[in-house]
């Protein structure tokens, strides 16, 4: 029996649930990245981004290719940008409504008059 969309999907999600792992496809989404590009970008230790980009190579969200002794690291597929900047105007519109919620509640309060 074959795995139900659903369920990928969720497992497609739960790869896009790291920061680190949204800051390397959010550089890859620009261009192809070196490793010490990545280390320098997102300000981690080698072995820790070493780990996410594991995690999104076994997805088949990131390609890599040696050069010499560097490693070069590229998106799959362009949709996954896609996705990111899709992910950020629904964010954008999200946190608009909060900041707008915020500030009605920061509004000072009329008072009732009293007779």
């Amino acid at each position: 029996m074959s795995t139900p969309l659903y369920q990928l999907k969720a497992e497609f999600f739960k790869t896009l649930g790291h920061p680190v792992r949204i800051r390397v496809l959010e550089l890859l989404s620009e261009r192809e990245h070196g490793v010490a590009e990545m280390l320098r970008d997102t300000g981690v230790e080698p072995a820790y981004l070493s780990q996410q980009l594991a995690v999104l190579r076994r997805a088949n969200m990131v390609v890599a290719r040696r050069e010499g002794t560097a490693v070069y690291y590229a998106l799959t597929s362009p949709q996954v940008a896609d996705l990111l900047m899709t992910a950020r105007t629904i964010l954008s519109g999200v946190l608009a409504g909060q900041a707008e919620l915020l500030a009605d509640l920061r509004a000072p309060v009329p008072r009732e008059k009293t007779p």
